[in-house]
């Protein structure tokens, strides 16, 4: 932690009156309204995990935790960082942004964090990021793909470790028009997350000269989306997109299969897959083109020592989200190794501009001049069942450097 500097000191002793000294300062409640805090050796290092433990992205919250939860094990039993162990402290933002707000400030003000990370709705992550600039305070999205946090809205306390829309856009549309041909129909939550996914769909789309038929806008966390694939289907499409997450995602491939559309040579597909959206599937019945973040069958070292911490805790196979939040935790915490200490401008300092090992083939870097993680995009072929570790065959690994934009279309500025 920074120490108190002697202007500093001085101020406070005269708005006390010039009888306090800095020993009987510690002691009091008023030194948290001076932003003055003594980090003891024995006082754990603090993280504070925002995730929608109760909304239609639950299960893959759960997953999120479970990766952060591994990598702070593994910390712990070396020592902890900066001589001090690491705890995790957790708390639901429904999905909704106020109530992310409410429980970030809680984070800050009351447990005094010296870190956040999670959220997977684009509109949370974009409060929370706000917030912890105000706060100054790190803030490392794992869930939340929206350009927008790297974009207009960037700023210096917030880094994204998921890729964004427009980045498993460029991935995933090809290989959706080489397997389903080019007419699709969109099926899109009303979210911003939704509509982020869609924009970058159509963008993407235009080079492959697909023919967008139409789009059937749905609610948050919809259960019956029997309706509007029959919308879709009466469009005749080749393929229906689907761009949304979570149980809608689940419940929209259950109305799927149940219509068999599929032996209608009606394909599937959308920008995000993975194991935490099979698995509530039973491996049944779910089958397109889908991005994955990451994927068990990355031959890696470091992946497959992660896979083996998740085995291990946990007693299942990680999925895309597990990986989240555990090489995300990874990362703030030797962050705040190189840095010497949990001060935000120096953990924003070891992170800017920063390559380190994603666990995947290529690369990962915090690109310093918006903190977007750049790094490998895999393309996957979804099957019913289990092929070996996990149940998407690799179509292709797109690497980070494939998916930088064009320097006209960068609008962050920090």
């Amino acid at each position: 932690m920074p120490q108190m500097s002697r202007r500093r000191f001085l101020q406070l002793t005269a708005m006390t009156g010039g009888s306090l000294a800095l020993g009987s300062l510690v002691g009091r409640g008023p030194l948290i309204d001076f932003g003055v805090r003594v980090a003891h050796a024995d006082e754990p290092i603090k993280i504070g995990i925002l995730d929608p433990l109760s909304s239609p992205y639950k299960t893959s919250s759960i997953h999120d935790v479970h990766g952060a939860n591994v990598a702070v094990d593994l910390f712990n039993k070396k020592g902890g960082v900066l001589g001090r162990q690491v705890a995790i402290l957790e708390a639901d933002d429904a999905s909704n942004p106020d109530q992310a707000v409410k429980v970030a400030t809680k984070f800050i003000k009351e447990d005094r964090v010296d870190a956040l990370m999670g959220t997977f709705n684009g509109d949370c992550a974009l409060a929370v990021s706000a917030l912890a600039a105000k706060e100054n305070k790190l803030f490392m999205v794992t869930g939340a793909h929206i350009p927008e946090l790297t974009g207009a809205a960037c700023n210096a306390h917030t880094f994204v470790f998921m890729p964004n829309a427009r980045m498993l856009a460029h991935a995933v549309v090809p290989h959706l028009a080489k397997a389903h041909g080019t007419r699709w129909y969109l099926i899109t939550a009303s979210t911003i997350d939704g509509k982020s996914c869609a924009q970058a769909l159509v963008d993407a789309a235009q080079s492959q000269k697909v023919d967008i038929v139409g789009e059937t806008v749905t609610p948050f966390g919809a259960t019956d989306f029997v309706p509007a694939l029959n919308e879709a289907k009466a469009k005749q499409p080749t393929a229906i997109i689907l761009n949304l997450y979570g149980w809608d995602l689940v419940n929209a491939l259950k109305s799927y299969a149940k219509l068999e559309m599929a032996k209608e040579k009606i394909g599937v597909g959308g920008l995000i897959g993975g194991e935490q959206i099979g698995r509530p599937l039973g491996y049944a019945n779910n089958a397109g083109i889908w991005g994955l973040i990451w994927d068990p069958k990355i031959n890696t070292d470091s992946s497959r020592r992660f896979i083996q911490g998740v085995i291990d805790k946990y007693n299942h196979t990680p999925t895309s989200r597990c990986y989240l939040g555990y090489a995300a935790m990874t990362q703030i915490l030797e962050a705040m190794q190189r840095a010497g200490s949990t001060e935000t401008a120096g953990l924003i300092k070891a992170l800017a501009g920063h390559e380190f090992d994603g666990l995947k083939e290529g690369k990962s870097v915090f690109r310093a001049s918006d903190h977007q993680h750049v790094q490998d995009v895999l393309v996957g072929e979804a099957y019913g069942k289990e092929l070996g570790l996990g149940h998407y065959k690799i179509l292709a690994t797109v690497p980070g450097d494939d998916n930088v934009e064009p320097a006209d279309r960068v609008l962050c500025k920090l």
